[in-house]
């Protein structure tokens, strides 16, 4: 073991320590019935531990690590310098009361839906984390004043928080129920029911108390829209990217640029497919209603509401069978359940993938699909449904599940790299899951379907899209109804979807945004290695032209695709900036 492996094993000790649901996310369970110290104190213990090991990590002289022990290091400082960031200038839990919902589902959760200790064990924790609730909740109170520079609590935030807050009683619920089918027949189950029972009630009766705070003090007093402006956009940015390149600028520059070309692409497919689809009707003159017009065709055809899980899993095995026939990339056993998105996380999208932490070995992934509300109006929700119909399902399916984020994410957990598996970049994450269903369709997925194309270029569009909106929005003051204007007449997206969109772009400043850039990233690593391979194999590297729309590279002398796309996500989810150091050198 080195001196930087023996150092960074003192650091991960501290960390899990000072952020116990991150380590329960992780699989590091030491901790397992603590929440974190949210209050200042416990603020400044982080910064001091962000600021101790920071010069720890600088003090390694260059010549005293080994390449792979200097990319962990950087990688590291990137980590923490994010951190800083957080608890000195974004601050979200001073003004996002989502914030506090998604903590206390990340500490319950995870511990009732993965079995990675007895059922005996794992209440246990639940119980611990519940009679915390009420320290933690007092904590959030005293905290969502706004960061103290101008910024007012977010409204819509204060909302979203109100709508997703039950779904914690949902999970404590969770909790009792299974403590009640195990009782019977487990000693040790049914010595906790009375501590679980107890720790439920006050966990309850906590956040009932916060749900009145958020209704009769917060709500009324938050003003703010969510939008973080343009200057802490920019600097959230490069953290985000891990990188002083991919700027909000030059990011929202290549999406508008993008936006033109796969428009027009759209366009041609659409004007081909037209017979096929509105057989009988001559089409428009205006270029988006022939697209428009096609597209609804082909909308209709979709599962009910009540189908879409069953639609995604038997969808799962045959992108799997096409995957092994064409021999484009390994696949893996590790357990995926497709299943609905659990309450507390039904704000933030309409599909997720939620994988087990590196040291949580063999547990299952969640491909989460979010239901439709109930008191949604039939129109709305058809609208939903014709958005995800058939085809966009097919491909939702490669994104999170095979060869998207489920299969990345299981490569990532068995990498030898411990920082790289425990610390994932979101840039690199939703960049594969965009670039590797382009890779499905260039291998020939679906290529008897024209309409599974047209289909995948609207996919692909609404990733340009959110990362033009995400910019936007924060930074000019994008209105709702121009947003969805371009989303629905630009992009061709069903309304609900992009006013879901809107709603999202508000919650979660430049996450949009990694789904194209990070694709952007993983063509141009794509390129240096295609361009790598052509010189091995005696060709003339400068004739490898970057990708254009359609059709993909073409054949490169001396390039394979599935050691290149395992040896992307074999390294765990580093930021791309790393990932071109650890494949090139």
């Amino acid at each position: 073991m080195s001196d930087f492996e023996r150092r960074f094993a003192s650091f991960l000790d501290e960390y899990v320590a000072l952020h116990p649901t991150g380590a329960t996310a992780i699989g590091d369970h030491r901790y397992d019935d603590r929440w974190p110290d949210v209050t200042e104190a416990g603020r400044v213990a982080r910064l001091d531990f962000v600021d101790r090991w920071l010069a720890t990590l600088g003090g390694f002289a260059a010549a005293d690590l080994s390449a792979d022990d200097a990319i962990d290091r950087d990688l590291l400082v990137m980590e923490l310098e994010a951190e800083r960031f957080a608890d000195t200038e974004l601050r979200d839990e001073t003004w996002d009361p989502l914030q506090w919902v998604y903590l206390l589902g990340d500490g319950i959760f995870p511990l009732i839906a993965r079995d990675f200790a007895p059922l005996a064990e794992r209440l246990a924790s639940v119980a611990g984390r519940l009679e915390g609730i009420r320290a933690l909740l007092d904590g959030a109170a005293i905290a969502l004043r706004g960061p103290g520079d101008g910024r007012p609590v977010g409204r819509f935030q204060t909302e979203k928080a109100l709508e997703q807050l039950p779904g914690i009683a949902e999970l404590i619920d969770d909790a009792l129920a299974e403590a009640e089918r195990a009782a019977p027949a487990d000693p040790a189950v049914a010595g906790l029911r009375k501590r679980l029972a107890a720790a439920a009630v006050d966990a309850k009766t906590a956040l009932t108390a916060f749900e009145r705070h958020l209704t009769d003090d917060v709500l009324p007093r938050s003003e703010g829209e969510g939008r973080v402006g343009a200057d802490l956009f920019a600097r959230k940015m490069r953290h985000t990217m891990r990188t002083e390149t991919l700027t909000a600028e030059r990011i929202l520059a290549a999406a508008e640029r993008e936006f033109d070309v796969v428009r027009a692409e759209l366009i041609r497919l659409a004007r081909q497919l037209w017979p096929r689809w509105r057989r009988g009707s001559p089409p428009p003159d205006d270029d988006g209603a022939v697209v428009r017009e096609v597209l609804d065709a082909v909308a209709a055809e979709h599962p009910t509401a009540d189908e879409l899980l069953d639609f995604c899993r038997a969808e799962n095995t045959r992108i799997e069978a096409f995957c092994l026939e064409r021999d484009l990339v390994g696949l893996v056993d590790e357990p995926l359940d497709i299943r609905w998105t659990p309450t507390f996380l039904r704000a933030f999208g309409g599909a997720m993938l939620i994988s087990p932490g590196p040291l949580d070995k063999g547990q299952k992934a969640f491909f989460a699909i979010t239901p439709m509300p109930d008191d949604w109006p039939p129109e709305r929700k058809e609208s939903y449904l014709r958005e995800d119909n058939a085809r966009m399902l097919r491909l939702l399916t490669i994104h999170e599940a095979v060869p998207g984020h489920y299969l990345q994410g299981v490569y990532a957990n068995r990498t030898e790299s411990l920082p790289r598996a425990i610390f994932s970049s979101g840039l690199f994450a939703e960049g594969w899951a965009v670039y590797v269903t382009q890779v499905m369709m260039d291998a020939g997925y679906g290529a008897d379907d024209g309409a599974l194309l047209l289909t995948h270029w609207k996919f692909y569009l609404r990733s340009v899209t959110n990362a033009i909106i995400d910019a936007r929005i924060h930074t000019a003051g994008m209105t709702e109804d121009e947003a969805v204007a371009l989303m629905v007449d630009g992009g061709f997206q069903e309304e609900a979807e992009a006013r879901a969109k809107f709603d999202r772009a508000r919650l979660s400043s430049t996450q949009l945004s990694t789904y194209f850039a990070g694709s952007m990233e993983m063509w141009d690593i794509e390129l240096e290695a295609r361009r790598r391979a052509a010189v091995v194999a005696g060709a003339d590297p400068s004739t490898i032209e970057p990708r254009g729309l359609p059709g993909g590279f073409g054949d490169t002398p001396g390039f394979r695709c599935r050691p290149h796309l395992e040896a992307v996500i074999g390294h765990g989810a580093p930021p791309t900036s790393l990932l071109r150091r650890i494949l090139f050198g």
